[in-house]
């Protein structure tokens, strides 16, 4: 899949608040399935995508409930705005790779953003509900073969909308740490399109959830 690079809003958010981050206990069978270096973020299998057109596909949700997930045209192209690439304070630590996945660092080498895009057949959708499909996604990236176990420890948040400084998109995510290293994923399935995607900041001796919340305020989900 194709990123572009995304335009600053007219007006952006002096700042947007720290997202509300439920701490993922390291403990029981769970924590033997967190990976001890930065999760791998493999979860679903890269699948080719649709070429976007040029017209946007038809009238879209003023947000990105999960609820209004079901609003979306079948033939919507979603995908990241790329709102580090010319960011002073990240670097490019793994380019693009072809198969929707590129991640950056902070330039104080604190924290890394991996970043994932594409089709999920992989993953055991249920169609319509966005919300336990995205807790799926959680699943499959963190090896866990039952969603449901997953579920009791994500939290809802959100991501921006069409450009960045706003909080429309509801995601689901959840957070881990270990002595100095925090780390959190955040992810959304589009079960109308089959489209997920998702994010995943990790840090050792970085401030994880000023972090992910940068991440979020300039990186949007752009969907046309």
């Amino acid at each position: 899949m194709t990123r572009i690079s995304q335009a600053p809003p007219l007006v952006r958010l002096a700042a947007l608040s720290v997202v509300a981050l439920a701490m993922l206990p390291l403990s029981g069978c769970l924590y033997a399935q967190i990976p001890v270096n930065v999760p791998d973020g493999d979860g679903p299998d890269p699948s080719p995508t649709a070429i976007p057109s040029e017209e946007p596909s038809g009238d879209l949700p003023s947000t990105m409930t999960f609820a209004d997930g079901a609003d979306i045209p079948a033939e919507a192209y979603i995908q990241w705005g790329d709102g580090l690439i010319a960011d002073d304070g990240w670097k490019i630590i793994k380019p693009d790779d072809g198969n929707g996945g590129w991640t950056y660092g902070t330039i104080d080498d604190t924290c890394t953003a991996q970043f994932w895009q594409g089709l999920i057949p992989d993953v055991p959708t249920v169609a319509g509900d966005d919300s336990v499909s995205s807790d799926a996604m959680l699943a499959v990236i963190l090896g866990e073969a039952d969603a449901a176990a997953i579920t009791p420890l994500s939290t809802t948040g959100s991501f921006s909308y069409q450009v960045g400084g706003n909080s429309d998109v509801e995601n689901r995510q959840v957070v881990g740490e270990e002595a100095d290293r925090q780390w959190a994923m955040a992810a959304r399935a589009f079960t109308a399109t089959g489209v997920g995607l998702y994010v995943i900041v990790d840090c050792t001796g970085g401030d994880m959830q000023a972090t992910m919340a940068e991440v979020i305020d300039k990186n949007a989900v752009v969907i046309q």
